[in-house]
């Protein structure tokens, strides 16, 4: 189930106040590591966990606690007034998932969702978003960022390779001829295949 709601009161405020980006796993999947993903727009928690909380407490019922991994937020409140009542703000450096953020509902459940970074390119996070809601997956928050991080490098990394290699000469300075397109293949088939 992918969610992009926002839960403006009038019409002033529908302008102003931007779709929460969310993704949630299917209802009825099997437990998961990730119940879905995150994107917010900035690092302030006081500023976006009202639209969070405001999409999830119906769906799973009145959020009144969260904990976080202080890297990713650099002010931690220790309340946070949203709709209706306060969320209590807690935080493990070590215990918890740096790439994610943990949500408890006071005798309802638990859930964690990815945290995409707020500067995460478009691409990027979409892809992170489909693989968090993936129930064929079991990959923690940060193997998912890890593995973003690892799709968009090769491109980079290859024109970089391409670039240092033409203006040496090319294959004519003594190294085996190997096409561009050989080497990102060969680099590219040691990883383990991706399920999207």
């Amino acid at each position: 189930m992918t969610a992009t709601i926002s839960r403006p009161t009038t019409p002033e405020d529908r302008r102003s106040v931007p779709p929460v980006r969310l993704a949630l796993a299917p209802t009825g999947s099997a437990p998961l590591l990730l119940d879905g993903a995150w994107w917010p727009r900035s690092r302030d928690l006081t500023a976006e966990l009202p639209a969070l909380a405001a999409v999830l407490d119906p769906l799973w019922g009145r959020i009144t606690r969260v904990t976080v991994h202080p890297a990713q937020w650099p002010v931690l409140p220790r309340k946070v007034p949203v709709v209706g009542h306060v969320v209590k703000v807690g935080w493990f450096r070590f215990e918890q998932d740096a790439h994610e953020l943990l949500l408890l509902s006071y005798h309802v459940g638990r859930w964690n969702l990815l945290v995409v970074p707020p500067e995460t390119s478009p691409a990027a996070a979409t892809w992170l978003m489909a693989a968090a809601t993936d129930p064929r997956r079991t990959a923690t928050a940060s193997r998912l960022m890890a593995d973003a991080a690892r799709r968009t490098a090769p491109a980079g990394a290859d024109r970089d390779g391409v670039a240092a290699w033409e203006s040496e000469g090319g294959h004519g300075t003594g190294a085996p001829a190997v096409p561009a397109q050989d080497h990102v293949t060969r680099a590219t088939a040691a990883d383990p295949p991706e399920r999207m």
